[in-house]
Protein backbone atom coordinates (compact mmCIF):
# COMPACT_ATOMS: atom_id res chain seq x y z
CA UNK A 1 0.00 0.00 0.00
CA UNK A 2 1.44 3.33 -1.03
CA UNK A 3 1.97 6.33 1.21
CA UNK A 4 -0.41 9.31 1.14
CA UNK A 5 0.22 11.70 -1.71
CA UNK A 6 2.70 14.43 -0.84
CA UNK A 7 2.06 16.79 -3.76
CA UNK A 8 -0.44 18.84 -1.77
CA UNK A 9 1.02 20.20 1.49
CA UNK A 10 -0.94 19.89 4.70
CA UNK A 11 -0.84 23.68 5.12
CA UNK A 12 -3.41 24.06 2.36
CA UNK A 13 -5.93 22.13 4.47
CA UNK A 14 -5.59 24.41 7.48
CA UNK A 15 -8.72 26.20 8.62
CA UNK A 16 -8.83 29.85 9.75
CA UNK A 17 -8.35 30.22 13.50
CA UNK A 18 -11.92 31.34 14.29
CA UNK A 19 -13.40 28.59 12.16
CA UNK A 20 -11.13 26.10 13.90
CA UNK A 21 -12.32 27.32 17.31
CA UNK A 22 -15.96 27.11 16.24
CA UNK A 23 -15.36 23.57 15.05
CA UNK A 24 -13.78 22.73 18.42
CA UNK A 25 -16.74 24.23 20.26
CA UNK A 26 -19.19 22.20 18.19
CA UNK A 27 -17.37 18.94 18.84
CA UNK A 28 -17.07 19.67 22.57
CA UNK A 29 -20.76 20.56 22.91
CA UNK A 30 -21.85 17.38 21.14
CA UNK A 31 -19.43 15.26 23.19
CA UNK A 32 -20.53 16.76 26.51
CA UNK A 33 -24.22 16.45 25.64
CA UNK A 34 -23.90 12.79 24.66
CA UNK A 35 -21.81 12.01 27.74
CA UNK A 36 -24.28 13.82 30.03
CA UNK A 37 -27.20 11.78 28.70
CA UNK A 38 -25.19 8.56 29.03
CA UNK A 39 -24.23 9.40 32.62
CA UNK A 40 -27.87 10.08 33.56
CA UNK A 41 -28.96 6.76 32.09
CA UNK A 42 -26.09 4.85 33.70
CA UNK A 43 -26.88 6.32 37.13
CA UNK A 44 -30.02 4.16 37.30
CA UNK A 45 -27.79 1.11 36.93
CA UNK A 46 -24.92 2.35 39.12
CA UNK A 47 -25.36 -0.27 41.83
CA UNK A 48 -25.23 -3.37 39.57
CA UNK A 49 -22.34 -1.80 37.62
CA UNK A 50 -20.40 -1.27 40.84
CA UNK A 51 -21.15 -4.84 41.92
CA UNK A 52 -19.74 -5.96 38.58
CA UNK A 53 -16.57 -3.98 39.29
CA UNK A 54 -16.35 -5.57 42.74
CA UNK A 55 -16.68 -9.11 41.40
CA UNK A 56 -12.93 -9.71 40.82
CA UNK A 57 -12.16 -8.70 44.41
CA UNK A 58 -14.98 -10.91 45.70
CA UNK A 59 -13.42 -13.85 43.87
CA UNK A 60 -10.04 -13.16 45.45
CA UNK A 61 -11.32 -12.77 49.01
CA UNK A 62 -13.81 -15.64 49.00
CA UNK A 63 -15.29 -16.22 52.47
CA UNK A 64 -13.92 -12.93 53.81
CA UNK A 65 -16.14 -10.92 51.46
CA UNK A 66 -18.97 -10.09 53.89
CA UNK A 67 -17.12 -7.46 55.92
CA UNK A 68 -14.62 -6.41 53.29
CA UNK A 69 -16.17 -3.31 51.69
CA UNK A 70 -17.02 -0.43 54.03
CA UNK A 71 -17.80 3.27 53.79
CA UNK A 72 -16.55 5.99 56.14
CA UNK A 73 -18.91 8.84 55.31
CA UNK A 74 -22.71 9.01 54.85
CA UNK A 75 -22.20 10.61 51.43
CA UNK A 76 -19.60 8.10 50.29
CA UNK A 77 -22.14 5.66 48.85
CA UNK A 78 -24.04 8.19 46.72
CA UNK A 79 -20.80 9.83 45.57
CA UNK A 80 -19.42 6.43 44.62
CA UNK A 81 -22.51 5.68 42.56
CA UNK A 82 -22.18 9.06 40.85
CA UNK A 83 -18.57 8.27 39.95
CA UNK A 84 -19.63 4.84 38.68
CA UNK A 85 -22.26 6.53 36.50
CA UNK A 86 -19.64 8.93 35.09
CA UNK A 87 -17.23 6.07 34.35
CA UNK A 88 -19.94 3.96 32.72
CA UNK A 89 -21.27 6.98 30.82
CA UNK A 90 -17.86 7.79 29.37
CA UNK A 91 -17.33 4.17 28.31
CA UNK A 92 -20.83 3.93 26.81
CA UNK A 93 -20.40 7.17 24.85
CA UNK A 94 -16.79 6.44 23.80
CA UNK A 95 -17.73 5.66 20.16
CA UNK A 96 -19.33 9.11 19.82
CA UNK A 97 -16.42 10.78 21.63
CA UNK A 98 -13.86 9.19 19.34
CA UNK A 99 -16.01 10.04 16.31
CA UNK A 100 -16.17 13.71 17.32
CA UNK A 101 -12.41 13.76 17.95
CA UNK A 102 -11.70 12.36 14.50
CA UNK A 103 -14.14 14.80 12.88
CA UNK A 104 -12.21 17.62 14.54
CA UNK A 105 -8.90 16.52 13.00
CA UNK A 106 -10.42 15.49 9.66
CA UNK A 107 -9.86 18.92 7.99
CA UNK A 108 -6.10 18.38 8.46
CA UNK A 109 -6.12 15.06 6.63
CA UNK A 110 -5.63 14.39 2.95
CA UNK A 111 -8.67 13.45 0.90
CA UNK A 112 -7.53 9.83 0.75
CA UNK A 113 -7.08 9.75 4.55
CA UNK A 114 -10.53 11.17 5.30
CA UNK A 115 -12.01 7.96 3.96
CA UNK A 116 -10.54 6.04 6.90
CA UNK A 117 -12.09 8.21 9.61
CA UNK A 118 -14.78 5.64 10.39
CA UNK A 119 -12.32 2.73 10.49
CA UNK A 120 -10.18 4.80 12.85
CA UNK A 121 -13.21 5.49 15.05
CA UNK A 122 -13.91 1.76 15.20
CA UNK A 123 -10.23 1.05 15.90
CA UNK A 124 -10.00 3.67 18.66
CA UNK A 125 -13.17 2.44 20.35
CA UNK A 126 -12.24 -1.20 19.97
CA UNK A 127 -8.73 -0.68 21.34
CA UNK A 128 -10.05 1.31 24.31
CA UNK A 129 -12.62 -1.37 25.17
CA UNK A 130 -10.02 -4.10 24.61
CA UNK A 131 -7.64 -2.42 27.03
CA UNK A 132 -10.32 -1.97 29.68
CA UNK A 133 -11.50 -5.56 29.23
CA UNK A 134 -7.94 -6.83 29.51
CA UNK A 135 -7.55 -4.95 32.80
CA UNK A 136 -10.82 -6.33 34.16
CA UNK A 137 -10.48 -9.96 33.13
CA UNK A 138 -6.71 -10.41 33.46
CA UNK A 139 -5.08 -7.73 35.61
CA UNK A 140 -7.78 -7.45 38.28
CA UNK A 141 -7.76 -11.13 39.33
CA UNK A 142 -3.98 -11.59 39.35
CA UNK A 143 -3.15 -8.11 40.64
CA UNK A 144 -5.66 -8.11 43.50
CA UNK A 145 -4.70 -11.63 44.52
CA UNK A 146 -1.04 -10.60 44.70
CA UNK A 147 -1.82 -7.47 46.72
CA UNK A 148 -4.06 -9.33 49.18
CA UNK A 149 -1.35 -11.99 49.62
CA UNK A 150 1.03 -9.29 50.86
CA UNK A 151 -1.15 -8.56 53.90
CA UNK A 152 0.00 -10.11 57.22
CA UNK A 153 -1.95 -13.16 58.36
CA UNK A 154 -3.31 -11.47 61.50
CA UNK A 155 -4.91 -8.58 59.58
CA UNK A 156 -8.32 -8.25 57.98
CA UNK A 157 -9.19 -6.31 54.82
CA UNK A 158 -11.67 -3.44 55.22
CA UNK A 159 -11.67 -1.72 51.85
CA UNK A 160 -13.44 1.58 51.32
CA UNK A 161 -15.87 1.42 48.41
CA UNK A 162 -14.59 4.81 47.23
CA UNK A 163 -10.91 3.78 47.33
CA UNK A 164 -11.63 0.53 45.51
CA UNK A 165 -13.53 2.39 42.80
CA UNK A 166 -10.61 4.83 42.46
CA UNK A 167 -8.15 1.97 41.95
CA UNK A 168 -10.41 0.12 39.51
CA UNK A 169 -11.13 3.28 37.51
CA UNK A 170 -7.45 4.19 37.26
CA UNK A 171 -6.57 0.76 35.92
CA UNK A 172 -9.45 0.59 33.45
CA UNK A 173 -8.78 4.02 31.97
CA UNK A 174 -5.00 3.58 31.95
CA UNK A 175 -5.21 0.29 30.08
CA UNK A 176 -7.80 1.68 27.70
CA UNK A 177 -5.56 4.57 26.71
CA UNK A 178 -2.36 2.49 26.62
CA UNK A 179 -4.01 0.30 24.02
CA UNK A 180 -4.35 3.40 21.79
CA UNK A 181 -0.69 2.99 20.81
CA UNK A 182 -1.36 2.25 17.10
CA UNK A 183 -3.60 5.33 16.86
CA UNK A 184 -0.92 7.51 18.46
CA UNK A 185 1.62 6.13 16.01
CA UNK A 186 -0.73 7.05 13.16
CA UNK A 187 -0.72 10.69 14.30
CA UNK A 188 3.04 10.82 14.72
CA UNK A 189 3.57 9.17 11.34
CA UNK A 190 1.03 11.44 9.68
CA UNK A 191 2.82 14.62 10.80
CA UNK A 192 6.19 13.17 9.77
CA UNK A 193 7.75 12.65 13.19
CA UNK A 194 8.29 8.90 12.90
CA UNK A 195 8.39 6.17 10.29
CA UNK A 196 8.79 2.41 10.36
CA UNK A 197 12.58 2.66 10.26
CA UNK A 198 12.60 4.88 13.35
CA UNK A 199 10.40 2.46 15.28
CA UNK A 200 12.49 -0.56 14.31
CA UNK A 201 15.73 1.22 15.21
CA UNK A 202 14.37 2.35 18.60
CA UNK A 203 12.76 -1.00 19.40
CA UNK A 204 15.04 -1.73 22.35
CA UNK A 205 14.34 1.65 23.92
CA UNK A 206 10.62 1.17 23.29
CA UNK A 207 10.67 -2.14 25.16
CA UNK A 208 12.31 -0.45 28.16
CA UNK A 209 9.67 2.29 28.02
CA UNK A 210 6.86 -0.26 27.79
CA UNK A 211 8.07 -2.08 30.90
CA UNK A 212 8.42 1.23 32.74
CA UNK A 213 4.82 2.12 31.88
CA UNK A 214 3.71 -1.35 32.91
CA UNK A 215 5.51 -0.96 36.25
CA UNK A 216 3.75 2.35 36.89
CA UNK A 217 0.25 1.15 35.97
CA UNK A 218 0.08 -2.42 37.25
CA UNK A 219 0.56 -3.84 40.75
CA UNK A 220 4.25 -4.26 41.66
CA UNK A 221 4.83 -7.87 40.64
CA UNK A 222 6.57 -9.32 37.57
CA UNK A 223 3.54 -11.37 36.48
CA UNK A 224 1.07 -8.52 35.99
CA UNK A 225 3.79 -6.27 34.58
CA UNK A 226 4.57 -8.93 32.00
CA UNK A 227 0.86 -9.30 31.22
CA UNK A 228 0.75 -5.57 30.51
CA UNK A 229 4.03 -5.39 28.59
CA UNK A 230 3.15 -8.32 26.31
CA UNK A 231 0.09 -6.73 24.61
CA UNK A 232 1.84 -3.35 24.40
CA UNK A 233 4.80 -4.96 22.63
CA UNK A 234 2.40 -6.59 20.17
CA UNK A 235 0.68 -3.23 19.61
CA UNK A 236 4.09 -1.65 19.02
CA UNK A 237 4.57 -4.14 16.21
CA UNK A 238 1.20 -3.10 14.79
CA UNK A 239 2.38 0.50 15.07
CA UNK A 240 5.40 -0.30 12.88
CA UNK A 241 3.04 -1.42 10.12
CA UNK A 242 0.90 1.70 10.61
CA UNK A 243 3.98 3.93 10.38
CA UNK A 244 5.14 2.18 7.23
CA UNK A 245 1.80 2.85 5.53
CA UNK A 246 1.02 6.38 6.70
CA UNK A 247 4.35 8.06 7.47
CA UNK A 248 5.03 11.32 5.62
CA UNK A 249 8.55 11.66 7.02
CA UNK A 250 11.02 12.82 4.38
CA UNK A 251 14.45 11.31 4.94
CA UNK A 252 17.15 13.56 3.53
CA UNK A 253 19.59 10.67 3.29
CA UNK A 254 17.29 8.82 0.95
CA UNK A 255 17.01 11.85 -1.29
CA UNK A 256 20.79 12.26 -1.34
CA UNK A 257 21.16 8.62 -2.36
CA UNK A 258 18.64 9.12 -5.17
CA UNK A 259 20.50 12.22 -6.35
CA UNK A 260 23.81 10.33 -6.32
CA UNK A 261 22.25 7.52 -8.33
CA UNK A 262 20.92 10.04 -10.88
CA UNK A 263 24.34 11.68 -11.16
CA UNK A 264 25.99 8.28 -11.72
CA UNK A 265 23.48 7.46 -14.43
CA UNK A 266 24.11 10.80 -16.15
CA UNK A 267 27.86 10.24 -16.01
CA UNK A 268 27.49 6.77 -17.49
CA UNK A 269 25.31 8.16 -20.29
CA UNK A 270 27.87 10.88 -21.04
CA UNK A 271 30.68 8.35 -21.14
CA UNK A 272 28.62 6.19 -23.46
Amino acid sequence: MSRPKKQVPVEEYRMPLMEHLRELRTRLVISLAVTFVAVILCFFFAEPIYQLLQAPMYEVLGEKTRDTFVFHDPLETILTYLKVAVLAGVVASSPILFYQAWLFVAPGLYDTERKIVMPLVVASTGLFLAGASFAYFVIFPYGFEFLMALAPEDTEANISIASYLSTATRLLIAFGFCFQLPVIVFFLARIGLVDAQDMITKFRYAIVGIFMVAALITPPDPLTQGLMAGPLTLLYGVGIVVAKVFSTKNRGGDEDEDEDEDEDENENENEG
